[in-house]
């Protein structure tokens, strides 16, 4: 996930932090050690087997990769930087099953969004009135550890909010038609925390990563309840050199080359001058290009840190890259790129646009619907060349040069107009949150662009579902759609805010406006006009 908080990425600590109408409150964000040896394994948790996924004849997308910058040295070669949970904005609202309410939130300065309202706020009940809700198709939703009570917290998510059972959630009897959980996974998942006073670097923490999987099974599962999921999981940490992203790598190249997905859904990431070389970068991409090949869409969040990422070094204190950048794999013209935005409509109905409650972004903009997360990762590759399907962008648009623009897309990112997630994977150790909340207890709101990550995939998943088919590589057909006369009807086009990361004020950031732009792509989906199109068009 995207969870963003500088304090705790640098410092296995995390402490309030204040934006732009933004509150921050996060956790440790972790990694844990790989398994040498360990087989990768398919976990079924429910009986039957998925049809192999449509294969088409996709041309991979031109990808000429630049000299990337030097990095910081980090005296060991070339060793990778760590995938980092792109989850990091959140805040703890209490350990009941029942939900919370606006009120609960609106007590630590949020609104909240329930799956009906987010449903709402794109659109998406006519498709789902038409029975378009993703069944038939698979959603991967890749990820670090993964945790044991994923299955558990999603059954009291679908639950308490009326969405469909999954065959694979304990004690739900598996019926014909019904989605389906399962799991891939690689290794066995440690639970480790820092102990109290600690002053390492939390990367061993993997209960940091159990809010990312718990945010990106309710988010794909609120989107397209009909669609089935598979849980993907490694048990890496970036130690002694041994990192994370060749092993998600590899899983996700299992994924491509068995047919257990229509659609991958990325929510981490690293900037791209954290790679010791283009060479170290290019030979992680394989799952893409595979992807590419046999129909696959692959999705990734464009990060949480505004225009600012950080090199590899020091492993617990690392460097501000220090001009504006982006993060790999958004970076990379094979995946489909999601930017996020303060989601400024009425939390309890998502049905109409609220500028008096938190945040303050929302009052700032009177009348908009949407505005530019300040922590919305975006800015342009150093790295990729500009691809071919960003070659023409609707009137308006911020212009993209010679390099890969970043993001194509956004939904609601901002936790201060948040998600709410279920999660209660248990501390190792029973360590408090420096706030006091227990970690891991239950219900929380959480934001980054880790939520509109999965939320996209569950559309991709419906459109795959309209059309027939997987989609594959969906960009060519996103811009063509956006040039188009009916732009308006498919987007709704993000035109005010900016992702300045005001912790790093001399790194510059850029200006949502009209057509494409570097925070918000294309804008957000009008799902019931644009995912028709979609599938007609691929």
């Amino acid at each position: 996930m995207h969870l963003r908080c500088t304090l705790v990425l640098r410092t296995g600590r995390c402490a309030d932090r204040s934006g732009p109408g933004d509150t921050v409150r996060a956790t440790t964000a972790a990694r844990s050690p790989f398994v040498p040896g360990v087989p990768l394994s398919l976990l079924h948790t429910a009986h039957g087997h998925r049809a192999p996924v449509w294969l088409a004849a996709v041309a991979l997308a031109g990808a000429t990769l630049a000299a990337l910058p030097v990095a910081a040295s980090s005296g060991d070669g070339d060793a990778l930087p760590a995938p980092r949970p792109h989850a990091t904005d959140f805040s703890y609202l209490g350990a009941s099953v029942t939900p919370p309410t606006q009120g609960d939130c609106a007590s630590v300065g949020r609104r909240c969004f329930t799956p009906q309202a987010l449903q709402n706020a794109y659109n998406v009940g006519p498709l789902h009135a038409k029975g378009q809700d993703g069944r038939g198709r698979t959603i991967a939703i890749v990820d670090s550890f993964g945790y044991d009570q994923a299955e558990a917290d999603l059954k009291i998510y679908s639950q308490q909010f009326g969405l469909p059972l999954m065959c694979g959630m304990p004690d739900v009897a598996c019926k014909p038609g019904m989605p389906t959980f399962t799991r891939l996974k690689q290794g066995n998942r440690p639970v480790n925390e820092p102990p109290p006073g600690s002053n390492g670097t939390g990367q061993e923490d993997s209960n940091g990563w159990a809010l990312e999987v718990a945010l990106d099974l309710d988010m794909a599962h609120a989107m397209a309840p009909g669609a089935n999921i598979v849980l993907v999981s490694s048990s890496t940490a970036e130690t002694l050199g041994t990192q994370g992203f060749p092993q998600l790598m590899n899983l996700e190249q299992k994924v491509v080359d068995d047919g257990m997905a229509d659609v991958i859904s990325q929510s981490f990431g690293s900037g791209e001058e954290a790679f010791h070389s283009t060479a170290v970068l290019q030979n992680l991409r394989h799952a893409f290009q595979s992807a590419a090949s046999k129909g696959v869409t692959v999705l990734a969040s464009s990060g949480d840190g505004g225009s600012e990422n950080d090199f590899k070094a020091p492993v617990k204190n690392p460097a501000a890259i220090p001009q504006a950048s982006v993060g790999w794999p958004a970076s990379d013209p094979l995946v489909t790129s999601v930017g996020g935005t303060f989601l400024c409509l009425d939390g309890a109905t998502g049905t109409h646009v609220d500028n008096s409650s938190a945040p303050a972004a929302c009052s700032t903009f009177p009348g908009q619907r949407e505005v530019a997360w300040t922590f919305a990762g975006g800015g342009f590759s150093h790295v990729f060349s500009k691809p071919a399907y960003q070659n023409t962008l609707p009137a308006g648009s911020t212009p993209i040069g010679s390099m890969r623009g970043v993001p194509d897309i956004a939904s609601q990112a901002s936790s201060a107009t948040g998600v709410l997630v279920r999660d209660t994977a248990p501390g190792a150790t029973g360590v408090k949150c420096p706030s006091g909340d227990p970690c891991s207890s239950g219900w929380y709101v959480v934001g980054g662009t880790s939520a509109s990550t999965p939320q996209w995939a569950g559309l991709v998943a419906i459109t795959a579902q309209i059309a027939g088919h997987p989609l594959g590589q969906i960009n060519q057909s996103l811009y063509d759609l956006a040039n188009g006369p009916d732009y308006g009807a498919y987007f709704y086009d993000v035109t005010t805010g900016n992702n300045s990361n005001p912790d790093f004020p001399t790194i510059p950031g850029f200006a949502a406006t009209k057509g494409w732009d570097p925070v918000t792509g294309l804008g957000t989906p009008n799902a019931a006009a644009l995912l028709p199109a979609l599938a007609a068009h691929s």
